[in-house]
């Protein structure tokens, strides 16, 4: 930089101020003469001696359960970028969806690495969250309850459902497969969206088979299971709501080799709107529940806690409003 100075004529503080994007404090004409100088030398910005002056490691921790069945594989990918246009480099985690996982990567010593954190919250509870004292900013993301104190971003995941189901039967269908939905209430991802299929169900008048709620997991080979079952049992069906695009993509495979047409035969739709989801046979439809909003809003909320900490500051929840991506595996109501 103070070769830079030399070089154009000017104060080492001008040079940072034109580095820094801080152009109120330079004229237009000495911006350019050092930018040009800046071109000249070949200098680059030393990253790293600028974060330890600041006190900061310019890394963003991210730690989610896993990467299949993509979800959180895309979510990384947006958070990446976004963090990547505030000169961050993001850094992810596994936690197998553990609760001690979950609580030791919210641990000072871990934390001490980032100069800010995002949490999938899927087995810690709120008390275990509530005890812990921290200095890195942190931001949640999931379903689950969460000490006010955090902020939290978060999916519609009943509203979301509802729609899902909501345009099956507007479609005409009256016997729907809920596949990885669950029994009995509860305050998870299948849970809620389970609750929002059944929200629907009663909204329209439209009776509730229970023998259609299939017990699976979220991955390709799971719908394809689920699906090759129902019809190898004899089990009558005329859509599928996956709560995943993969357990979807997994059904449309089922589908089609058991020879049932799609969507003449049983309407298919997913939830997540993955990437993969444009590129079925047919197209599959899908619940948009705001990826790009949440990567948007967790970036937000954790640069401006990064930037101008608040002292006592109030915690917000963001929950973006979904919306269905309709293609060719539904049909029009």
């Amino acid at each position: 930089m103070t070769d830079v100075a030399r070089r154009a004529g000017v104060s080492t503080m001008t040079v940072s101020n034109v580095i820094n994007g801080r152009s109120q404090r330079v004229s237009e004409s000495t911006r350019r003469r050092v930018l040009a100088v800046i071109a000249e030398l070949g200098y680059q910005v030393n990253l790293t001696a600028r974060n330890l002056r600041m006190g900061r490691t310019g890394a963003i921790g991210l730690a989610v359960p896993g990467f299949a069945p993509g979800y959180y594989a895309q979510l990384a990918e947006r958070l990446a970028d976004r963090f990547a246009a505030h000169g961050m480099r993001l850094a992810v985690e596994r936690t197998g969806g553990n609760r001690v996982a979950e609580l030791d990567a919210l641990t000072a010593p871990r934390l001490s690495g980032y100069d800010g954190f995002v949490l999938s919250v899927v087995a810690g509870e709120v008390a275990d969250l509530d005890r812990l004292s921290l200095d890195t900013p942190v931001v949640l993301i999931g379903e689950k309850a969460v000490p006010a104190r955090f902020d939290h971003v978060i999916m519609d995941n009943v509203g979301g459902a509802r729609m899902a189901t909501e345009l099956l039967i507007r479609s005409g269908a009256r016997r729907i497969a809920l596949l990885a939905g669950v029994g009995v209430p509860e305050e998870t991802m299948p849970g809620l969206r389970t609750r929002g299929y059944r929200d629907a169900h009663a909204a329209t008048g439209t009776a509730v088979c229970e023998e259609l709620i299939v017990s699976c997991g979220f991955g390709v080979d799971h719908g394809y299971e689920a699906v090759r079952d129902l019809v190898g049992r004899g089990v009558v069906f005329d859509a599928v709501f996956a709560l995943t695009d993969s357990a979807a993509i997994g059904a449309l495979r089922a589908l089609t080799d058991a020879r049932r047409r799609v969507p003449e035969d049983v309407q298919v739709i997913g939830f997540d709107n993955l990437d993969d989801s444009r590129f079925t046979v047919p197209g599959l439809s899908t619940v948009e529940p705001g990826n790009d909003e949440m990567a948007d809003a967790i970036c937000a909320l954790l640069m401006e806690r990064i930037e101008a900490p608040p002292v006592g500051g109030e915690a917000r929840v963001v929950m973006p409003e979904p919306r269905i991506v309709e293609r060719e595996s539904t049909r029009r109501p």
